[in-house]
């Protein structure tokens, strides 16, 4: 991209649409006015949304003590999660007439027998979703992180795997460490943020190894020469990723899940552009300081194939990625909530075009009424982010097949969050997470043919995983189905849970509401756990790609470094393997050659500056 075009003018168009819900409430969109050529929205044509479980995220556990009541990062979310996916799949189907007289009186014995004998659970919903546009896949995908282009693309060092490796040492001597020292993290770490067992690493490498599936269902999907229709995904998996830089775990988070599926995206599928939106109640500093880094080596790159005298017959130059990141989040919050300069100047920066940067940051506000939060709020400043979106786009090239969108989906910021977790009041009404979806599918449908991946980051309560879930699923289906947002109010909520919690209804007791039995019904085939024989884990076969080249940060820096490496300048990274598990990897990539520029302070700090 040139300079010329990084500094263009968008001209932006921001109306009110008619309500397509029906629900009474307007939907405000951002809509971009360019000159690039643009396909027909196709909004109103069935989108498939497919849901991806991985049984592997539950071994990641707190065991430094029996004492987990101040543990929120637990296993126990991703049963909120279900309950969501659940209570929003019957919804769907009640919306859509597929429920049955019979749903209302299902015993939890007949649930499970279904559950074990119409499917199988270890790779799809094997047909019992009525839902006309939803499935389900209970992942059994997983990466070496050792060994596997993306995640050494993201997180690997300049001379080795430093980070990767020491990672996988931490777990593996989890045990040992704490009975010697009382903890299994390295002095200095966050000992409340961060946690290990022995087998935290198949819920890292099976969170990582889901995402990528994703990526692959979604963008087989949307090729021209697709038979499918285009899906969109939701992905539930634990631990998140958002605040883990290249080396530098923190806030939970110990591999950045989203940044691995960009360039998963990115190195297998020859996606160019990614759009990041970040809607966790916290800052993404992880993200955005892998974004920043893998943006300035690009910008160089173009710099340097500009201005550069190669013949008419010399080949194109590699380019690295474009990735645009933005966030709604709490500036008063982790990792910002000490005031560290260096933290809340990154969780504020507003950047689009300069030094081939494109983030947005924008800080969530204290609203009195839904009215107001719609109106104000979310119209006039949080639909900023897909606006800026949009400039990034069209700056680079408008709409194409070389675009894919992620969201970085906690749903801390609900309103039904611990208060503890949210002191700040800055949150948003659950349906933030249905229209959000709404909208973001929208943009998607625009410029990325219709590629959305949602992957699961914050939210600790179970009644916002859990209602959050529900609206964000509904939003991810489309406009197709008439969603009412009542569906997500306190008293269906309470129902909800009491129905989850008790798993069957006892005769006598007042009919329940067909969708309460059907979301029961469904969640003993999501909620049933079974561990992945070790045989059929899909490591995935050996690839000739090399990665991108990073220089080490000059000791003179004003900038600390995030870990400390070996001294060598340079060394290209050459890994053997990738996160597929269906298509192959044989075609390589050139290096990409990275010049050193200097760093900013938009980089994640080092674990012992880490608040």
């Amino acid at each position: 991209m040139s300079t010329q075009a990084a500094d263009s003018i968008i001209k932006m168009e921001v109306r009110s649409e008619v309500d397509p819900l029906g629900i009474g409430t307007s939907l405000p969109l951002g809509h971009v006015s360019s000159e690039s050529e643009v396909r027909p929205s196709s909004s109103k044509v069935p989108k498939h949304v497919e849901i991806y479980l991985q049984d592997d995220c539950l071994k990641h556990r707190f065991i430094r003590s029996r004492d987990t009541s101040g543990v929120v990062e637990r296993p126990e979310r991703l049963r909120a999660v279900k309950i969501g996916i659940a209570a929003a799949i019957a919804r769907i189907e009640e919306a859509e007439g597929a429920l049955k007289p019979s749903d209302t009186n299902v015993s939890v014995e007949d649930e499970l027998a279904a559950a074990l004998g119409k499917m199988d659970i270890t790779t799809s919903d094997g047909g019992f979703i009525r839902a006309r546009n939803i499935s389900v896949t209970r992942s059994t995908a997983t990466v070496d992180l050792l060994d596997n282009a993306a995640v050494k693309y993201v997180h690997g060092d300049i001379d080795g795997d430093v980070y990767l490796q020491n990672l996988k040492a931490w777990a593996r001597d989890s045990e040992d460490n704490i009975t010697q020292k009382g903890s299994e993290m390295p002095e200095g770490m966050p000992p409340l943020d961060l946690y290990l067992c022995p087998s935290s690493i198949d819920a890292i490498q099976g969170a990582i190894g889901a995402v990528c599936q994703a990526v692959d269902a979604v963008i087989a999907s949307t090729r021209i020469n697709s038979s499918t229709n285009p899906q969109r995904a939701f992905v539930a998996v634990r631990p998140p990723g958002h605040h883990c830089g290249e080396d530098t775990p923190s806030g939970f988070c110990f591999a950045n899940n989203v940044a691995i599926g960009a360039a998963h995206a990115y190195l297998k599928h020859l996606i160019q552009r990614v759009v990041i939106l970040d809607i966790d109640l916290h800052h993404g500093n992880g993200t955005q300081s892998i974004v920043w880094q893998i943006n300035e080596e690009t910008y160089q790159q173009t710099l340097e194939s500009e201005q550069s005298h190669s013949g008419l017959n010399a080949p194109p130059p590699t380019r690295g990625p474009q990735i645009f990141y933005g966030s709604i989040h709490d500036v008063l919050s982790f990792p910002c909530e000490d005031g560290k300069a260096s933290f809340v100047q990154a969780a504020s920066t507003s950047i689009h075009g300069p030094h081939g940067q494109y983030i947005e940051n924008i800080h969530l506000q204290t609203y009195s009424s839904e009215a107001y939060f719609w109106g104000v709020l979310y119209k006039e400043q949080y639909s900023v982010m897909l606006k800026r979106a949009s400039q990034f786009l069209d700056s680079t090239g408008g709409p194409g097949d070389d675009v894919m969108v992620f969201i970085s989906c906690g749903f801390d910021a609900c309103e039904h969050e611990y208060p503890s977790m949210s002191r700040h009041n800055r949150k948003v009404p659950t349906s933030f997470y249905h229209r959000f979806a709404l909208d973001t599918c929208a943009f998607a449908d625009v410029y990325a043919r219709g590629r959305v991946v949602s992957v699961l980051e914050g939210g600790y309560s179970d009644r916002a995983l859990s209602s959050g879930a529900m609206a964000h699923i509904c939003g991810l289906v489309g406009e197709t189905v008439k969603v009412d947002e009542r569906w997500w109010d306190l008293k269906n909520l309470i129902n909800l849970e009491k129905a989850a919690k008790a798993r069957k209804f006892v005769p006598g007791n007042a009919d329940p509401e067909p969708w309460l039995a059907r979301t029961s019904e469904l969640l003993s085939h999501l909620d049933v756990y079974r561990t992945p024989p070790q045989p059929s884990r899909n490591l995935v076969p050996p690839t000739s790609r090399t990665l991108r080249e990073r220089k080490k940060l000059s000791r003179n820096s004003s900038t600390p470094e995030v870990a400390s490496k070996p001294s060598k300048d340079t060394q290209t990274l050459v890994p053997s393997s990738s996160t597929s598990v269906s298509v192959s990897e044989s075609e390589a990539v050139s290096p990409l050659v990275a010049k050193k520029l200097p760093r900013v302070i938009l980089h994640v700090r080092s674990p012992d500056s880490t608040s």
